[in-house]
Parts: structure tokens; C-alpha cells; sequence
């Protein structure tokens, strides 16, 4: 479905294409993973190709809902900011997060599905919504926002390697990406803590950080996030996602 993603298995390093175009490689295992957008297109045809020959296989993405999202009460400049300075820094911000979503580690980490990283009290706001800030309408929220006390410790749903880890930033406050493998990245928002490093192997279930509400944030929760490539996913469709057989 829109904001989903698949698990396969075929010959190692096989070319792996979406729809004509190519998606990925193949890990040395034979794992890959494809991930659809919030808003992807119907029709997914995904074909492998190896020295040996090609198969295919047609899928059908299914639409997603997504509700409507009103929050009220930030301060101005989380909703629009105009201020020279605050949009520079906004922008080296944004340019150092980039280097993180661009990391693309050889490794199928994501072959053994996802925990929920964070024992939360309820579900805040679901992904994909339309988000409606101080009356002004804005993108889709692309996150699972997990409601809990700040210092709730917040843990890895998967192994991976940290791609970026940083506090103070302007939206996200304290900020983690970690990379499951072929560029399928989770971010971590407004973390009052960061306990990993970019660089740092992650195992699943080893503690990352905890919870807070540092920058665009009106309680303590965990905003989880997911994306493969320049894809925005629901990350709570990987969780218990039962492992494919090789």
C-alpha cells in the first residue's frame, strides 16, 4: 500500500527494477528492498535480472487514508520562519541531514523486520496526514508519532549503522538517522537525548536515546520516520513484517 515496502529474495547482486526503471542491487545475500511512496502510483512491476535471465512480478499498490491534522499554539517561526539568520541556519541544517538520508550501506539489516522503538502510550498522529500548523496548511506529516514521557528511552528497531546524530536542531530538536540497509533510513525526532554517534553499528534493541520535545513539538513524543531513497514510508507497516524465506 502508499507508504509501504517489500522484502524480496533472489540472486545475489541481482539488478532489481521498478516499474522499467532500476531500484536497487541485490545484497551479497540475495535481500533487497523497495519501498512506495505516500503518494506512489497504482501499478508496480517488479522485475530481477541476473546473468542468468529475468522474472517479474506485478503488483498493486493500494491507496492509503490519511486523516486531517490541525495543530495550533507554535511559535511563528516553526510554522514560517523569515528571519536571515534562522533560514541559514535551517538551510546548513538541512544540507548536513541530506549527507545522512544519503547514506547507502551494502547490507540487508531490514530482512528482520522492525520493533516499535518506543513503548508509547497511545499514537499521537498516524502518517501521511495533512498538516494544518497555526491555520496554515503544510505537507504531509510524514512520521508515526509515538506519545510517552520525556527520558522515555527510546531503542533501535532494527541494526543498522547511525547516519547522522545531532542536537538543537531548529524542527527536529535532537536528531538520528540510522541506515537498515540499501538506503532504507529512520529518523528519530525531538529527542530530549542522543546515545549513539554517526558511524555507531546498532544492534536491534540497543537503547539510541530518549524522548523529549526540542523543536517543532507541543508535548514529549517520539516523531518516527521512515524513507527509502526519496520515498517517504509509514514505518509502523515494518513492524512484525514476517521475515521472507530465502
Amino acid at each position: 500500500m502508499q507508504g509501504g515496502a517489500v522484502v524480496g529474495h533472489t540472486a545475489p547482486r541481482a539488478t532489481v527494477l521498478l516499474n522499467g526503471a532500476p531500484a536497487t542491487q541485490a545484497s551479497a545475500n540475495g535481500w533487497f528492498v523497495i519501498g512506495f511512496d505516500r503518494d506512489a502510483p497504482p501499478p508496480a512491476l517488479i522485475t530481477v535480472e541476473t546473468a542468468d535471465g529475468s522474472a517479474s512480478h506485478q503488483a498493486t499498490i493500494a491507496p492509503g487514508t490519511f486523516d486531517i491534522q490541525r495543530i495550533d499554539g507554535l511559535a511563528q517561526d516553526q510554522v514560517a520562519p523569515s528571519d536571515p539568520a534562522l533560514l541559514a541556519r535551517i538551510a546548513a541544517e538541512g544540507a548536513r541531514k541530506s549527507v545522512g538520508f544519503a547514506s547507502r550501506q551494502d547490507a540487508d539489516w531490514f530482512r528482520t523486520g522492525f520493533i516499535w522503538p518506543v513503548q508509547a502510550t497511545r499514537r499521537s498522529s498516524s502518517f501521511g496526514g495533512q498538516r494544518i500548523l497555526n491555520g496554515e496548511a503544510k505537507r504531509p506529516h510524514y512520521g508515526v508519532d509515538l506519545a510517552a514521557p520525556v527520558g522515555t528511552p527510546v531503542v533501535a528497531p532494527a541494526a543498522g549503522v547511525v547516519s547522522f546524530a545531532e542536537t538543537g536542531l531548529h524542527f527536529e530538536g535532537g536528531l538520528i538517522l540510522i541506515d537498515h540497509g540499501q538506503g532504507l533510513i529512520t529518523a528519530y525526532l525531538h529527542l530530549s537525548r542522543i546515545d549513539v554517534a554517526a558511524g555507531q553499528s546498532v544492534t536491534q534493541g540497543q537503547l539510541i536515546g530518549a524522548v523529549g520535545k526540542e523543536g517543532r513539538a507541543t508535548g514529549p513524543h517520539l516523531c518516527w520516520r521512515m524513507k527509502w531513497r526519496d520515498q517517504n514510508l509509514d514505518p509502523s507497516l515494518m513492524v512484525g513484517l514476517p521475515q521472507p524465506r530465502a
